[in-house]
């Protein structure tokens, strides 16, 4: 038997000198075709697409499409065309990247670095430059010790990695269980010292100790209460927070016994998630409207206020759980903090202080932008928020320690500008951060980072991609509702089989990897995906407010009249347009802000131009205002505008009623049951959506749900099982699957049954508040941890991000803002 002779993997350079040797030829052809084009940045499909057009014969064709370098190609993100060059940019699994750069005139390969690549694509925009001393930013050498994952299938599992880690190094070396002891000894909660006292000095004492601790609990009834045993507990060296009964007391000795004699990465979890370190969390939120009432809808207000009303009630009530189940008396406390606005609209956005409804211990707590002029009275884009960021923060900083009395245990950010006032807090206080991106602009907006100098005046992009590489290299760990918002796709099995390899489109996060502005400077490491800070946790829809239509016997049908007017009264006014002649057909239905991003215009556009899909069904639409007068907001002016053209242009009325944004969740979710009951759908057009909890909701309420495949909407659905992925970018295809579908729900009714199902049992299964909840208290205990245990570690790291933040952030964001004129 011969024994292959193992060796290393062909380099991106090997597989194109390769092909230059086999196929030469249609090589050349190809690489001319893309050379003809001049000067520009080419996108993966037009890679592709020449291959298409070339010379030759197709076979030869063939074999280069099925060869190495048609591999190559079906990998790669982008090529920067410089005549006579071709750099190509090679992502042959997610997080794993490499460069090749052709001659085309000389038939020459180079393997690129990433400062190479970097520096030929600013050639786009500055030309031939002999400045070799542009500022890079390169974090790799100061995580080069931590440890992380190598397969892109662990990506977002960083918890589980960290455990199998740390319970690895506690089984190899007895001596790392010393960090775990000062731990539990540093543990203290408002001057009340928790978990071990001062008899308990070392590890040995510690196994003794809990040997004394289990006989004794063993000879108790289970449910005990820690009071009759603990004068005797902490005669031992224990004191309150193992538990409020023999029984959960029991549990954690056991369990920490285990671990100090055989720790494993299941127990380690079980019991870092039990220990009481988290009573006061701060949530930041700074931009937009944050309220309760009356603001969805308004410029920058949609989802994440959502997310965050969602996520502060279910995480309370998780809180107070763990504190009753550790035998405390705490009371916990959430401070959502978000900017106050004087000029408030209506809303109640210019009140300091304001509980949130459903909880005991949760407010909004508001403060002002302030200037050297006084303070901001109104609303401004939450692109103009960056000069305000650093005074906010220490405002902020102020007005928690009055509430709190005291600091925060946790704090999460959520979006660029919350995340960089988490990191500025965090920094200061020396508390867990946990980062929470919603969505990462840069993605959103193609090449916004090589020609940021064209975006800046509106966008500022310059502030908010600084902003972002800073606050999640800050972060303790970092909270993805999706695989797709880390490192795009393509998805590994175990995270969404049916969309493997469909797609082959870079992450929000690992887009920021490498990346230039040129002129200001370079990131040739800016944040490594394989990070075990990384961790999926999925949200949830409002089970009060969104449950499946069945559910008859909690249906708000008081509010059938006001619905039936928002969709058919003929009045045509500030509230609702266009008319809908045949109620007896199914609706088509969709909710978003009115952004480009969101595509609203596009869906109603790709309905417009379907005669088949307008006869099958009406098509309705919540978004943004109708009347251009009543938005200060740039992108969804020109939107309201192309809305109207729509209707025009395509005679829309009698099958087309649009409604302004609606702010009454209760109704909302009302509103969805309502289009369930005409047997219609929900739709999600977006270019592309972080998540996508509007699809949670509609799926929640049993309405079959069509949504995007670009963003976590595609690790939501099972196409054909729980819903149906959508490409925005083909419109006739998406007319052609809605109109599919409701020809089969024609032909049998039970189809759309079906379907209605599975989004429901999908939902139950990972797409709950519960589940959440219960997830973010066990990571924040095992980081909380780990940072204890890393924290000389990360020291330099933080350094080196204040560095960046002084010298580069605070100059660009000294722009002139809206507000201070």
């Amino acid at each position: 038997m011969v024994i292959p002779k193992l060796g290393r993997s062909p380099s991106i350079r090997d597989r194109v000198e390769d092909t230059l040797s086999a196929h030469r030829n249609e090589l050349v052809a190809l690489l001319s075709r893309y050379v003809a084009q001049g000067n520009g940045i080419l996108q993966p499909h037009h890679l592709i697409d020449e291959l298409d057009n070339i010379v030759g014969d197709d076979v030869g064709r063939q074999k280069l499409s099925d060869g190495p370098f048609g591999q190559i190609l079906k990998s790669a993100q982008e090529a920067i065309v410089l005549p006579p060059f071709v750099a190509i940019a090679v992502r042959p699994r997610p997080g794993v990247w490499e460069y090749v750069r052709v001659n085309v005139y000389e038939l020459s390969v180079d393997q690129l670095s990433v400062s190479e690549y970097l520096r030929f694509k600013e050639e786009l925009v500055d030309g031939m430059f002999n400045d070799y001393y542009v500022l890079e930013l390169d974090l790799e050498p100061f995580n080069a010790t931590f440890p992380r994952p190598n397969r892109s299938s662990s990506i977002g599992n960083g918890v589980q990695f960290l455990n199998r880690h740390l319970s690895s190094i506690m089984f190899r070396n007895k001596d790392s269980l010393e960090p775990l002891l000062d731990f539990l000894r540093a543990h203290k909660h408002k001057g009340q010292v928790m978990m071990l006292n001062d008899r308990i000095q070392s590890i040995s004492r510690l196994q003794s100790a809990l040997v004394k601790a289990e006989d004794h609990l063993t000879k108790l009834p289970p449910e005990t209460p820690f009071g009759e045993f603990e004068y005797v507990f902490q005669g031992m060296g224990f004191e309150r927070g193992w538990g409020d009964t023999a029984q959960r007391v029991l549990e954690m000795i056991h369990l920490l016994l285990d671990i100090l004699q055989a720790p494993d990465p299941s127990t380690l979890e079980t019991f870092l998630g039990r220990i009481p370190m988290v009573f006061n969390v701060v949530i930041l939120s700074p931009h937009g409207y944050f309220g309760q009432a009356n603001v969805l809808g308004l410029p920058d207000t949609g989802g994440q206020v959502v997310y965050i009303l969602d996520q502060v009630r279910a995480l309370e009530s998780e809180m107070f759980l763990r504190i009753q189940k550790q035998g405390l008396d705490v009371t916990p406390r959430i401070l959502i903090v978000t900017r106050l606005i004087p000029d408030a609209k209506g809303t109640t956005c210019n009140q300091r202080l304001e509980r949130v409804s459903g909880t005991e211990h949760t407010h909004i707590l508001r403060v002002p932008f302030r200037t050297e002029k006084g303070i901001l009275r109104k609303w401004i884009s939450r692109f103009d928020v960056w000069p305000y960021l650093e005074t906010f923060a220490e405002d902020a900083a102020s007005e928690i320690a009055a509430e709190l009395q005291g600091i925060p245990d946790l704090i999460i950010g959520n979006y660029s500008d919350g995340n960089l006032v988490a990191s500025l807090l965090a920094s200061k206080l020396g508390v867990t951060q946990c980062t929470i991106a919603h969505a990462l602009e840069k993605t959103k907006y193609p090449d916004s980072d090589i020609y940021w100098k064209k975006f800046d005046d509106k966008y500022h992009f310059s502030c908010q991609f600084t902003a972002d590489l800073i606050a999640m290299n800050n972060a303790d760990f970092i909270i993805t509702s999706t695989y797709q918002e880390i490192a795009g796709t393509s998805l590994p099995k175990t995270v969404a089989p049916w969309y493997y390899e469909v797609k082959n489109t870079v992450g929000q996060y690992e887009s920021h990897t490498a990346f230039t502005l040129p002129g200001l400077y370079r990131v040739v490491h800016g944040i490594d995906v394989f990070d075990p800070k990384f961790n999926i946790v999925s949200p949830g829809a409002d089970m009060c407010i969104y449950f499946p239509f069945s559910e008859v016997e909690k249906r708000l049908t008081a509010l059938h009249g006001s619905i039936e007017k928002l969709l058919y009264d003929p009045e045509q006014n500030e509230e609702h347009i266009g008319l809908l002649n045949d109620r007896s057909k199914p609706i088509i239905f969709s909710m978003a802000r009115l952004d480009r991003v969101k595509n609203i215009t596009g869906l109603v556009e790709c309905y417009a131009k379907n005669a088949k899909l307008r006869e099958l069904a009406n098509l309705v639409v919540v978004a943004g205002y109708n009347d251009v007068k009543k938005s200060n907001d740039r992108e969804e002016i020109v939107e309201i505008e192309k809305m109207h053209e729509l209707m025009k242009n395509y005679d829309l009325q009698g099958q087309f009623r649009w409604i302004s944004a609606q702010t009454n969740r209760a109704r909302n979710g009302e509103l969805y049951r309502y289009i369930a009951d005409t047997k219609g759908i929900f739709v999600q057009p977006a270019f592309y959506e972080a998540f996508g909890l509007t699809v949670v909701e509609a799926m929640t309420c049993g309405l079959p749900t069509f949504a995007t495949c670009h963003g976590g909407p595609a690790e939501i659905i099972e196409p054909g099982v729980s819903g149906f992925n959508i490409d925005p970018y083909h419109p006739d295809q998406v007319a052609a699957v809605m109109v599919d579908f409701f020809e089969k729900c024609k032909e049998d009714p039970s189809y759309w049954n079906k379907i209605s199902d599975g989004g429901l049992q999908r939902i139950y299964e990972r797409y709950t508040w519960k589940i959440y909840s219960e997830r973010l208290m066990t990571l924040a205990g095992v980081y909380g941890f780990w940072k204890y245990v890393s924290k000389l570690e990360r020291r330099e790291t933080r350094r080196y991000l204040e560095m960046f933040y002084i010298l580069k952030f605070r100059e660009l964001g000294k722009f002139s803002s809206p507000g201070d004129r």
